[in-house]
């Protein structure tokens, strides 16, 4: 059940020993917090973007929505994600568990701030019945995210 490709990914980076595999599916944010035993905040959903007709990954935490005013001001167009049927294609991860480790040459990974205000993120980790576990510094490093933006919204404590 292990993606192959994610593990070495990991295991180069020394994270691989905080790979789980589930036994049920972890599809959609709320699945993968019902496995993992975590708030659904706690997930880090991988998405994939077309930007400039390329694509652009954007984790973010489970409770975040793009934000289209914010998102166009990171990349200077407005959000469109790349198409379902075509995500395993362009990015090398099938829907359910694109993850933000070893995607395809060329593809940049950004991180939204959004997940900064918790201790551990989870991430999928390449299929939809495998996660990680890290830190959002760690995320950083294993991902070799360009870096961490703001496109969110929903997640902020009304204040």
């Amino acid at each position: 059940m292990l993606n192959e490709m994610v593990y070495e990914w990991l295991d180069k980076k020394g994270y691989a020993e905080r790979i789980t595999e589930h036994i049920e599916t972890i599809d959609t944010v709320e699945h993968a917090a019902q496995q993992i035993g975590c708030s659904e905040a706690e997930i880090a959903k991988t998405l994939s973007f077309i930007v400039d007709e390329k694509p652009v990954i954007v984790v973010m935490a489970g409770d975040g929505r793009v934000n289209s005013s914010k998102f166009k001001a990171q990349f200077h167009t407005k959000p469109s994600m790349v198409p379902r049927d075509q995500v395993e294609e362009l990015i090398g991860f099938a829907p359910g568990g694109v993850c933000p480790f070893g995607v395809r040459e060329g593809i940049p990974v950004w991180l939204d701030v959004s997940m900064k205000r918790f201790a551990y993120i989870h991430p999928a980790g390449g299929n939809e019945f495998v996660s990680v576990k890290l830190t959002p510094e760690e995320l950083e490093k294993a991902s070799d995210a360009v870096g961490w933006c703001d496109v969110c919204k929903g997640w902020e404590s009304e204040s």
